[in-house]
């Protein structure tokens, strides 16, 4: 395993995060690290970029204990995009790390996940890409698990690279009351969320500055459509106990589909 990789962090959370904090630490033995995270909270950000409707304010932070640090007041994948453009110039970055996410990026999630989102667009530059996320929410998260866990994970993966470009993983681990039992490769679980929107009682923020009909708030419930024997849905690998590994393309073709539909509709004019 390479003691000198230069490797970028980022995350969805903010360059502020005590998950980002956690996993620079983990990562000091692999080589030279880059930190370029968004300025602010980022998640549910997917794979979006910030287009040039706007400025994109960039703050230099300076060599901390040996780690570049800045912050880009955009998304996680624009911060990607920032990072190949500005501080690789040569393109020169030999793997993504997006993390530690406070929260669960497992299921559906994984479709909104703007930690996700920023390994997807490494993976489109032909970079190695991995996102890391624990299924718990608070700020004060404890990360020891991952901390423990997530190096000889990371070595394993980086030593077992496929060599087609596109790929990345994501990574997940459970909350900390479940016991671990192991690592399980999976595949991305299915469900949805229903009641989504509630109402907002509380005071309105500053931002809101003209009038408004309501303020709604986004919550819900999670109602799971993976088959309950499915035990390498990622969602219930981590319901088992287990950190899920799940691979992830940029190719989001359904290829049966694909194949089911050519004969009906392919036409020659």
């Amino acid at each position: 395993m390479p003691s000198d990789l230069n490797i970028l962090i980022t995350n969805d959370d903010g360059y502020a995060s005590k998950g980002i904090r956690e996993l620079v630490e983990m990562m000091r033995p692999y080589g030279k690290i880059t930190v370029i995270a968004p300025r602010s909270h980022q998640s549910g950000m997917s794979v979006a970029v910030s287009l040039g409707n706007r400025p994109c304010g960039y703050k230099n932070l300076g060599i901390n204990d040996g780690v570049s640090w800045s912050w880009l007041d955009a998304t996680p994948a624009s911060c990607v995009k920032f990072a190949l453009d500005k501080v690789f110039p040569d393109r020169r970055c030999d793997v993504v790390i997006c993390g530690i996410n406070h929260g669960s990026n497992a299921s559906v999630a994984t479709n909104y996940s703007g930690t996700m989102g920023a390994a997807e667009e490494a993976a489109i530059n032909g970079i190695p890409a991995i996102g890391v996320s624990l299924c718990e929410y608070g700020e004060d998260a404890d990360f020891s698990e991952v901390t423990k866990h997530f190096p000889a994970l990371f070595e394993r993966l980086m030593d077992n690279w496929p060599s087609k470009r596109g790929v990345s993983y994501n990574v997940n681990f459970p909350p900390t009351a479940i016991p671990l039992k192991g690592i399980k490769v999976c595949h991305q679980g299915y469900g949805y969320w229903v009641e989504e929107f509630e109402t907002w009682t509380g005071a309105v923020p500053p931002e809101v500055n003209e009038r408004v009909d309501a303020l709604y708030v986004m919550r819900g419930r999670f109602l799971d459509g993976s088959p309950g024997g499915d035990g390498a849905a990622d969602h219930h690998a981590l319901e088992d106990g287990y950190i899920s590994i799940t691979p992830q393309s940029i190719d989001r073709t359904d290829h049966e589909e694909e194949r089911r539909l050519g004969p009906i509709m392919d036409v020659v004019f």
